[in-house]
């Protein structure tokens, strides 16, 4: 009786191993998923944030921003940000439609013309408004834009990761993949590295001061953007965010560019 016993066991666990174990793409694409799980819900939010522009001298430069967000059921988040300062600038407005598997739509209002321009899909690898952000870094993150591989576990400041390498499927893509840290227990990104399309290293996003809203979603006050090749960062500072507002899909179509105030 031990014996089958015994037997029963091993059969058991090979069983069991082999229905669990899976390869480094299949663990990539679980993380993705858990990121996408752990922050469905929210339906919208608002905050206001400060970007600071800095220079390989040093020399920086600021604008105060405010952004509202729509959680899109089955689809991209939308997202609207409005320029207030500098002067010369007050009033410019961004709106973008993100999408799971199709190219996302991003509109920007420039009110010293009084017009509304398109970003054309070749376009989005380009820099927002003199920023080390492109336009593609401000669409959601939609787990169908990515192929995905698990590279390895690692620790950041005492925070335990996995490393995955994420590859976009959009064709005009100025990245050929991402590497992103994520947190383990609170599947977030913590950083983000950028790689050119000569497969060299372009950014590094760092994300921190987390604040955790609603006792589910977390939210980093700040992002670190450092462009390697130009020696240019980029800090973009929350000033807290509000979720669950009641903001409605006629507060993100393209007459709210010209209206945003």
């Amino acid at each position: 009786m031990k014996k089958i016993i015994i037997l029963l066991t091993i059969l058991y666990m090979s069983v069991y191993n082999f229905t669990f174990a899976m390869t480094d793409d299949e663990k990539g694409l679980s993380i993705a998923h858990e990121i996408d799980a752990h922050d469905k819900g929210w339906r919208d939010s608002t905050t206001k944030m400060k970007m600071i522009l800095k220079n390989r001298q040093g020399d920086q430069s600021s604008r105060d921003i405010r952004v509202k967000f729509l959680e899109v059921k089955d689809d991209g988040d939308k997202g609207l940000t409005i320029f207030d300062t500098p002067a010369d600038i007050k009033g410019t407005a961004f709106l973008s439609y993100s999408h799971s598997i199709e190219q996302d739509d991003q509109w920007l209002y420039m009110p010293s013309i009084k017009r509304v321009k398109r970003i054309n899909s070749s376009n989005k690898s380009g820099p927002f408004m003199g920023s080390q952000f492109a336009y593609e870094d401000l669409a959601s993150f939609e787990v169908d834009k990515y192929k995905y591989k698990y590279i390895r576990d690692d620790k950041i400041n005492d925070v335990d990761t996995y490393v995955v390498e994420s590859y976009p499927l959009y064709e005009y893509s100025g990245y050929t993949k991402l590497l992103v840290w994520v947190d383990k227990s609170r599947y977030i990104p913590i950083k983000v590295e950028y790689y050119d399309r000569k497969n060299s290293l372009l950014k590094t996003l760092e994300l921190s001061k987390y604040t955790l809203y609603l006792d589910k979603y977390w939210r980093a006050h700040e992002q670190r953007m450092v462009n390697h090749q130009n020696g240019k960062t980029t800090i973009l500072s929350f000033n807290g965010y509000e979720l669950n507002t009641g903001l409605k899909e006629s507060d993100f179509n393209r007459n709210s560019l010209k209206r945003a105030r």
